[in-house]
């Protein structure tokens, strides 16, 4: 995967407000509030900032939590998992492989058949719907 860099000013004209503050900044969007949370639309989500393919809705599941979640990307290669001790807490944060924005973070209490619970902000993803 080739990688992308820019700098701030040009993430910034980039994204939306929204977008830059959750994919530059880490931050998070409020529950039960994103246009994925709760999607029946058949697709790919794709990094909102580099388009790099990240989760099929195949994956997708209702965890209940607000935020649409996956319990697996569509490869290992395509996000990267970052300890993250921010608010007093360790998780893991996910990270877009291809631009490092931050998409969320990834939980051990998702379904089979991985265990995982990519819990994602959907102001970090573009879905694709399937033709």
């Amino acid at each position: 995967m080739n990688k992308i860099t820019k700098s701030e000013e040009a993430w910034r004209e980039q994204l939306d407000a929204n977008q830059y503050q959750v994919c530059r900044l880490k931050g998070t969007e409020r529950p039960f509030t994103g246009a994925y949370y709760a999607n029946t639309t058949p697709g790919r989500y794709h990094c909102i900032a580099c388009d790099a393919e990240l989760f099929d809705t195949d994956t997708q599941f209702d965890a209940g939590c607000g935020w649409p979640s996956y319990y697996a990307p569509v490869n290992d290669e395509v996000v990267t998992e970052v300890e993250d001790f921010s608010h007093g807490m360790h998780r893991t944060e996910v990270l877009c492989s291809r631009c490092d924005s931050h998409l969320g973070h990834v939980f051990p209490d998702g379904p089979p058949p991985t265990g995982l619970r990519y819990c994602i902000n959907s102001v970090a993803l573009r879905l694709e719907p399937r033709a």
